[in-house]
């Protein structure tokens, strides 16, 4: 509360012309959100300084004058600017702002949005399938800005094309430019079907070749991962979430969308079991809630989740408070793999997914129990990771016949 925080100078905050009715709100709201108490101090003291701007310009509270406020202050005042940010957020939730009226769209936006309903309605894609669909159609409405209306043009070249493949090719490998091409075809398409660019253009973009599971799962010894897991630091909450997350990963294999999408109802202590929502493949899994695992899982939920009414297992460590992303997953391990010195070259938890693959089959488990652990639809995707075993690929050869002989003239 804010009597809490400032005893002596509550009421000097509450008094304030303009932002004094909203102070003990914005307090709450902050608290809510998991911000530290020095923080709270810290942006509850900024805005005396916001609503004595406020007051100078005469503007009252608009979005205009919160606006005009964060733009002066975000080179002078760091402090300043972020409380404007926060207290927009939190009037804009709150429903006391009202959002700006939306400005009409571009001729550009307008073809992306007809393009966003095609995807969606004709041809059913998935959300996540069509925001990288019209991540590459924004890209390339964008190369051809030096035309007046670029998305109504009739006269797209082939050259064009491929001048775009050629320079989104020169950041991406042979497998992400695969995705993009076959993104790129398929807004052509759409774009020949509404006479915005000549038809067959899609046809003529060459596309690299990449071949099936022409590189190896990307795995580390099992030594490496145990020794990675003991070097996590779990004297803090942060750290115990990290080396719980990464537990479960090595344990079990999990994705990373799978591992932040973990509830509390996923976690069945009476049956013993961890029920894993469907992600990559629309498929559920229930996996064995091992001793091992309770005992991590207990550790963490008793001393390094925070105490929220989210129903999310992992959460993020820091303010504000909320749903852990896949990519801060990613960044933690990258972040850790650093502080362990163990010279891990892979850049994310994935590879602690082909490494349970590998130690499992040289314990002996069979391709059909590790593609049901690993979520796999067919028994080729488990069929990779067989190259791994070079080991045991070593007593399956069978001799060369006539090595050895000495070959007649």
């Amino acid at each position: 509360m804010l009597s809490d925080l400032f005893p002596k100078a509550c009421k000097r905050f509450l008094a304030l012309p303009v932002l004094g009715p909203l102070a003990a709100d914005f307090e709450g709201w902050l608290a809510e959100r998991g911000f530290a108490r020095a923080t709270r101090r810290q942006l509850l003291r900024a805005l005396v300084r916001i609503d004595r701007y406020l007051q100078h310009h005469g503007g009252g509270l608009t979005r205009a004058g919160l606006e005009a406020c964060w733009r002066g202050a975000r080179r002078r005042d760091a402090t300043m600017a972020g409380a404007v940010r926060r207290l927009v957020h939190c009037l804009e939730l709150r429903g006391r702002l009202p959002g700006p009226a939306p400005a009409p769209p571009t001729p550009a936006q307008a073809c992306v949005l007809a393009y966003a309903a095609h995807l969606r309605d004709l041809r059913g894609l998935a959300p996540k399938t069509i925001g990288h669909h019209l991540r590459t159609a924004r890209e390339f409405l964008a190369h051809l800005a030096d035309a007046p209306s670029p998305e109504h043009r009739a006269a797209v070249t082939v050259q064009e094309v491929e001048a775009f493949v050629c320079r989104v090719g020169a950041r991406l490998s042979r497998a992400s430019l695969q995705h993009v091409v076959a993104a790129l075809r398929s807004f052509l398409r759409f774009l020949a079907a509404q006479g915005r660019v000549p038809p067959g253009l899609d046809t003529q973009i060459d596309t690299p070749r990449c071949y099936r599971q022409e590189q190896l799962p990307r795995a580390l010894p099992w030594e490496t991962v145990r020794a990675f897991l003991a070097s996590i630091d779990r004297r803090t909450p942060l750290g115990r979430r990290d080396y719980t997350i990464f537990f479960l990963i090595a344990t079990y294999g999990l994705r990373a969308s799978e591992i932040v999408a973990l509830t509390l109802e996923s976690l069945d202590w009476r049956a013993g079991v961890l029920h894993v929502p469907a992600r990559k493949h629309g498929t559920p899994l229930t996996l064995p809630l091992t001793d091992a695992v309770g005992h991590v899982l207990l550790r963490y939920l008793r001393a390094g989740r925070p105490v929220t009414p989210r129903r999310e297992v992992f959460l993020r460590g820091r303010a504000p408070a909320g749903v852990l992303q896949p990519t801060a997953v990613t960044e933690a391990f990258q972040a850790w793999a650093r502080r362990s010195g163990l010279g891990i070259s892979f850049q994310g938890p994935h590879c602690l997914r082909h490494s349970l693959a590998v130690h499992l089959l040289r314990q002996g488990i069979s391709l059909k129990a590790l593609g049901d652990l690993l979520g796999h639809r067919s028994a080729e995707s488990t069929q990779a990771y067989l190259r791994l075993a070079v080991d045991d690929l070593r007593a399956v050869p069978l001799p060369v016949p006539g090595l050895g002989r000495e070959v007649s003239a």
